[in-house]
């Protein structure tokens, strides 16, 4: 009997890993390290009994948009949800992308906007960073006026690397191109600033935005875009009917009534970042490079994937992109609780005296 084969354009992709592993501290996949209000989940699971479970969710979850762009100031028109934000970029894919068109993106980036791409039968072009990890914007703009994408990538703050790019330079990009231009906003509660104002109605920029961190609900998977509504109308053109469960819809709603409990989070966090990259920056084997997210990336003088062995041996399990290209012997850090922000800091000592030793 002949083995089914899959499509010969996804022969050689790998598919998208993070290992999980059973140790005490859990650093590597950029979760929030709380749970939700206690006055949430109460109130979720409350309004959860009156739920007709026995029937279809709103397709369009109107009320949920409507609450989200009560939230930021938008049309619920510009608004569209989905399981995660990975969803978003994958049906944005499926929308605009496909064979015979293009997407960029800037290396090193969030890897499922190259590996969606491909799935989706898209091709993929690469523009390389600076060495510090940032957009050279007249670089950048060659790039899209020669290649044309049907969609731009920008991962800001960047994932694995923290950087938060300027608004100058999400505009210029938008100038430069003709497709559309999506802004990757999934630790956007983590800088300094947004392009979420710049959306319009007439316009081609897409944020995408996630419920997985700030709001400590990354189990319930719901993520959602802001763009022009013609885009979001495509979306809903394309996305599975009944896609997004009634219950992620209703906790997403009820999220917004505890905005102040995931604003205190988001400061606890931010603090904790910057005692952390203070804290590794004494460190001398290490490069800390800087962060608008929640999470630090650094780069080891030594064998980084050795170094990702010993924090496993002591408990502590961080991202390991030591292999990755552009980022030889990096480690991406999670911005924990203190307490595990001290056992990571104290497993890290450890390992260096030992490889020193």
């Amino acid at each position: 009997m002949n083995t089914p084969q899959r499509r010969d354009d996804l022969v050689d992709l790998a598919g998208y890993h993070s290992p999980q592993l059973d140790v005490a501290v859990r650093l590597n996949t950029n979760e929030s390290p709380y749970p939700p209000p206690p006055e949430f989940v109460d109130a979720w699971l409350e309004a959860l009994r009156s739920l007709p479970l026995h029937r279809y969710p709103d397709r369009a979850a109107l009320r949920l948009r409507r609450a989200l762009g009560a939230f930021f100031d938008q049309p619920a028109e510009r608004i569209f949800c989905a399981n995660g934000s990975n969803e978003v970029l994958q049906t944005l894919l499926l929308t605009y992308g496909g064979p015979g068109r293009r997407v960029v993106v800037f290396e090193p980036s969030y890897a499922l906007h190259s590996h969606i791409a491909r799935i989706t039968g898209t091709e993929v072009v690469e523009g390389d960073r600076r060495d510090d990890f940032t957009i050279a914007p007249e670089r950048a703009c060659a790039l899209v006026r020669e290649v044309r994408p049907a969609i731009t990538f920008v991962c800001s703050p960047n994932n694995p690397t923290g950087t938060v790019e300027p608004l100058g330079t999400v505009e210029a990009l938008l100038e430069a191109g003709e497709g559309l231009l999506v802004l990757d906003e999934a630790y956007g509660e983590f800088a300094p600033e947004s392009a979420l104002t710049r959306v319009a109605d007439d316009g081609r920029l897409v944020v995408v935005r996630t419920y997985s961190k700030v709001w400590s609900m990354a189990a319930l998977r719901l993520g959602f875009c802001v763009a022009a509504p013609s885009v979001v109308e495509d979306l809903e053109q394309v996305v599975l009917p009944y896609a997004l469960a009634a219950p992620t819809q209703l906790a997403g709603e009820l999220a917004l009534d505890h905005v102040e409990a995931m604003g205190e989070r988001v400061s606890r966090l931010i603090a904790e970042r910057e005692r952390l990259i203070a804290a590794l920056g004494e460190l001398p084997e290490l490069t800390v490079f800087p962060s608008g997210a929640n999470f630090v990336l650094v780069r080891t003088a030594g064998d980084g994937h050795a170094l990702w062995e010993r924090l496993v041996s002591r408990g502590v399990l961080v991202r390991d992109f030591s292999r990755r290209p552009r980022l030889a012997d990096c480690l991406r850090i999670t911005v924990g609780t203190p307490d595990e922000n001290e056992a990571c800091l104290a497993a890290l000592r450890e390992a260096l005296e030992e490889v020193a030793a």
